[in-house]
């Protein structure tokens, strides 16, 4: 009885700790991720205040007070970004940005495609849904994608949909599908609820699932 109850408790333990943990990490993620762009700043800035404040000088050597102050300066300075690109000027800055861009082609190349992802998603799609179900790695198994267009096959002229399968949990990573639209399976999840499913490895999802269009046209022949 005394084996059974510590093996409940720490299995109970462990279950526990496995949420908070995968929280810690994506926060610790996105905090590394914003701290470091702030970072050679901040540095700076402490450096150069070192010289005439010994306070400042003891706080250098506080592993704590670079990254806080980077990451501080950092969301400040997306929230005057984003208000900015909200305004007319801010806006004639950003096409004038990048204009200046788009005459470095690699340069071009990376940010102008996460940039149109990015607009794509943030879209409401128009004749498809944006959140599908796809068979990946092989048919039989489903992967939750991202339709960020549809092209036309030449010769055929079937619908062809460039789909991003994003990883669990991290879901910047991921591939790149080129699936025909009759195979798609559409969902009705929004992205709020898809990025959930993903990030929690899909602990967080609907209680439903949509059948696939081969077992539906199976389903209505029978």
């Amino acid at each position: 009885m005394t084996h059974l109850r510590i093996k409940r408790y720490l299995i109970t333990g462990l279950l526990t700790f496995i949420p908070l943990w995968v929280t810690w990490a994506v926060f610790k993620f996105v905090f590394g991720l914003l701290a470091g762009i702030g970072t050679p700043l901040v540095s700076a800035l402490l450096r150069a205040a070192s010289t005439h404040s010994q306070d400042v000088t003891a706080a250098l050597h506080d592993s704590w007070v670079t990254p806080v102050l980077a990451l501080l300066i950092t969301v400040v300075a997306m929230y005057l970004l984003g208000w900015l690109a909200t305004r007319v000027v801010g806006q004639r800055l950003l096409q004038a940005f990048d204009g200046l861009l788009a005459r470095i082609p690699l340069v071009q190349t990376i940010y102008g495609g996460t940039k149109k992802l990015m607009a794509v998603l943030q879209q409401k799609p128009s004749g498809l849904q944006r959140v599908v179900l796809v068979d990946f790695p092989r048919n039989g198994m489903k992967v939750l994608g991202f339709v960020t267009r549809v092209m036309i096959e030449e010769g055929t002229g079937r619908e062809i949909a460039a789909v991003y399968i994003p990883t669990t949990p991290n879901p910047t990573g991921g591939y790149l599908e080129l699936v025909p639209v009759d195979e798609l399976t559409p969902t009705d999840w929004t992205m709020d609820q898809a990025m959930a499913f993903i990030i929690s490895g899909g602990a967080v999802a609907p209680d439903t699932l949509p059948a696939s269009p081969s077992l539906s046209a199976t389903e209505n022949r029978e």
